[in-house]
């Protein structure tokens, strides 16, 4: 199985987590609009000044998995057939939490839960192999790197992830059953970090991400969860934007 690598240039979410550092002490000291270089061509990045939002997050579905998972400042998983609603929901998720609310290894055993096998290997160990390594990837190229969460976590900090536009989808290589989607938006991220007086301040960052979700009988459901076979669930996500 051929999987896509696109070498020499710098991973998405990891880009983004080693600019919070520097965006986040400007955000604090002069609560002014922040503007940074776009890295690579073809991917998006702003900063406006952000209102600070204390509502945790919704998913856009109203039937979702476990509606608790809100109090942690996560994004609930949808129970859904329709990928564009669950697409929404799986690029807002892999971005969205609250350092005082969780820590960051109980997020993304969270993450993990949306998982489901590679469908287009023959064999179960290959399935499980690949969504284990889909799941490494998550975790070293894609969410918050630690060091940077751990610098948001002493100022008190959170991220809410919500996507604006339309959802751009590109064909998976290989896949012959034609349930699968590979899902492009773009996404705009709001810091919000507290100064040594207690004074919220936050900013927003606009990236292009994308994430393949399996729509079809043959998805593994989140166990002792309402989910059925065949509700949408994640493969993987990409470190850079696929384009059509």
């Amino acid at each position: 199985m051929v999987r896509e690598r696109k070498q020499g240039r710098r991973l998405l979410w990891a880009w983004v987590g080693g600019g919070i550092l520097i965006a986040g002490i400007v955000a604090i000291t002069v609560s002014s609009i922040l503007n940074s270089q776009n890295p690579t061509a073809g991917r998006s990045h702003t900063m406006t000044p952000s209102v600070p939002a204390s509502d945790p997050p919704t998913a856009a579905s109203s039937v979702v998995v476990d509606p608790s998972v809100a109090d942690r400042g996560w994004v609930p998983e949808p129970i859904t057939t329709d990928a564009n609603v669950y697409i929404r929901s799986a690029l807002e998720a892999a971005a969205t939490f609250d350092t005082q609310r969780s820590e960051r290894d109980a997020w993304l055993t969270y993450l993990d839960s949306w998982f489901t096998p590679d469908t287009r290997y023959a064999s179960e160990a290959d399935q499980q192999d690949a969504m284990s390594t889909a799941q490494l990837e998550l975790r070293q190229s894609v969410v918050l790197p630690e060091n940077d969460w751990t610098s948001l976590a002493g100022e008190d900090g959170r991220v809410t992830a919500a996507v604006h536009g339309d959802i751009d989808y590109t064909q998976v290589p290989e896949d012959k059953t034609g349930l699968m989607e590979i899902g492009t938006a773009d996404v705009v991220l709001t810091f919000t970090r507290v100064d040594s007086d207690g004074a919220e301040h936050a900013y927003d960052e606009q990236v292009r991400v994308s994430v393949q979700v399996l729509c079809d009988g043959e998805s593994v459901p989140t166990p002792d969860s309402d989910q059925q076979p065949g509700d949408c669930k994640i493969v993987r996500y990409f470190p850079e934007p696929m384009e059509p």
